[in-house]
């Protein structure tokens, strides 16, 4: 059994849905951020960072104490190595999965995110930010367009955990309307999503706590969000 530490994020969404692609047993233990849950003692004990999603892997590989794993980079990894699934055995192949999602890791998810950041939750219209933001993700839309040309099918050739890492985010980015980020421009990127999401395990991933969103961001929640934490 593995316990999911959530919240339906992007970075949240990578692990539901890997856990559904590898058939894994898990629980989902909700961590609202909002109201600074990521901040209690014993979630940091799991995530040192005190950022979701984490995992406790109850029945690691081998046996022995449960096993903690925070960042869902490392995650995606561990739970590939654990099953066998979605990164490939063979060098230049695995070389490639790793690559496509350590882009993902270092450059999708910070730019877009920080372009969502601006475009939704500023206190004030910052026009430089916005634009900044934007033109840099579209530049890795670009990047990303490109490498599904070469492919003609996913990232690394074979589904992997590259996949899975970069899919939520351009999920999001690319259905979320005040992002304006439209796919009229990259059409294997439109093909790549269509074909993602509509496979079984990540539509559940993507339903594990549906009705848990961050709706009202109040003084206490953007402070917890944006605005770190002091002991």
């Amino acid at each position: 059994m593995i316990d999911l530490h959530y919240w339906p994020t992007a970075n949240g969404w990578k692990i539901s849905i890997m856990l559904e692609e590898c058939g894994l047993s898990y629980r989902t233990l909700p961590v609202n951020i909002a109201r600074g849950e990521q901040f209690a003692p014993t979630f940091v004990d799991i995530s040192p960072n005190s950022r979701i999603p984490a995992i406790v892997d109850h029945t690691p590989t081998g046996g022995g104490e449960p096993i903690a794993v925070f960042e869902s980079g490392a995650i995606l990894i561990y739970l590939a190595e654990k099953t066998g699934h979605l990164l490939a055995p063979a060098l230049r192949e695995r070389k490639a999965v790793i690559e496509w999602t350590m882009w993902q890791i270092g450059g999708l998810g910070p730019m877009v995110g920080q372009y969502g950041h601006f475009i939704l939750h500023a206190p004030e219209t910052l026009p430089y930010a916005i634009t900044r933001y934007r033109r840099e993700a579209h530049r890795l839309f670009r990047v990303l367009e490109t490498q599904l040309d070469k492919t003609e099918s996913y990232l690394a050739g074979e589904y992997s955990i590259a996949d899975i890492a970069c899919f939520p985010w351009m999920y999001w980015a690319t259905t979320h309307s005040a992002y304006q980020l439209a796919l009229g421009d990259y059409p294997k990127i439109e093909r790549w999503i269509e074909a993602v999401g509509t496979r079984p395990a990540v539509r559940r991933g993507l339903a594990v706590s549906a009705n848990l969103e961050l709706t009202d961001l109040d003084i206490e929640a953007r402070s917890h969000l944006f605005g770190g934490h002091e002991n």
